[in-house]
């Protein structure tokens, strides 16, 4: 647990110490505000609700960008090969490089805030699915953030992660638009595999425990496929 820690810390603060978190955190940022304030007197009410429709869109590009150099990089680099002669499991590297990201994007969403409180202060907010909109963006977006390092650790080329992990989350997230052409066995599968299908409950304040549970699934699938990914390199 300590060597996990230790490598979350310093994934954390290499965004930091470099462009990747002020550029990507800056334009979701952007583009969320644009998005958000030139709808929202449209509705003649106090809601962020367009706030949660709009924030998974852009992160089906913004988490393969914060993702694609976590092992990519590590293996172009070879520096992969000096954390395994390291006393480190590679499950160890897969969780603290999630861990590391996924507390990137939880600052990003805190900065979020700023909206919502925005319009409360312009009307009377209902907090209750603000609350449970914000955990759904959380496991949404971890969800993302599991593909796309899923991604980085199949190549060693950045570019290729960043295609691969945004088809990934494109893909988890308009599959359930298709339904319509899909027999009606097939079609609920579809459905359910969604990651927009297990979002909007929360989004519009209600927790299901299987939509929690979903998400948590494929965050460990992902994980677990990168893990064995990761330890393939032994096998060669």
């Amino acid at each position: 647990m300590q060597h996990t820690l230790t490598i979350a810390r310093r994934q954390f603060r290499a965004y930091f110490d470099g462009p990747v978190a002020y550029i990507v955190v800056c334009t979701a940022l952007l583009i969320l505000g644009a998005f958000f304030w030139n709808t929202f007197f449209l509705f003649g009410r106090a809601t962020a609700r367009e706030m949660f429709n709009f924030l998974p869109i852009i992160m089906i590009l913004g988490a393969p960008a914060m993702t694609m150099n976590l092992l990519a990089e590590e293996k172009r680099t070879g520096t992969i090969e000096l954390l395994a002669t390291m006393p480190i499991r590679d499950s160890a590297i897969i969780v603290g490089k999630f861990l590391g990201v996924l507390g990137l994007y939880a600052v990003m969403l805190a900065l979020t805030l700023t909206y919502p409180y925005s319009v409360a202060r312009l009307g009377d907010l209902d907090w209750g699915p603000v609350i449970t909109g914000y955990l759904g963006l959380l496991l949404q977006g971890g969800a993302m953030l599991a593909l796309g390092l899923l991604a980085s650790s199949w190549t060693q080329n950045q570019i290729v992660a960043y295609f691969v992990g945004a088809s990934l989350c494109f893909g988890f997230w308009i599959i359930d638009r298709f339904i319509v052409f899909m027999p009606a066995g097939v079609a609920s599968v579809f459905e359910w595999l969604s990651f927009d299908y297990h979002f909007q409950s929360m989004a519009r304040g209600v927790i299901d425990t299987r939509d929690v549970i979903y998400f948590l699934s494929v965050i460990g699938l992902s994980l677990g496929l990168a893990f064995r990914s990761l330890e393939s390199r032994r096998w060669s």
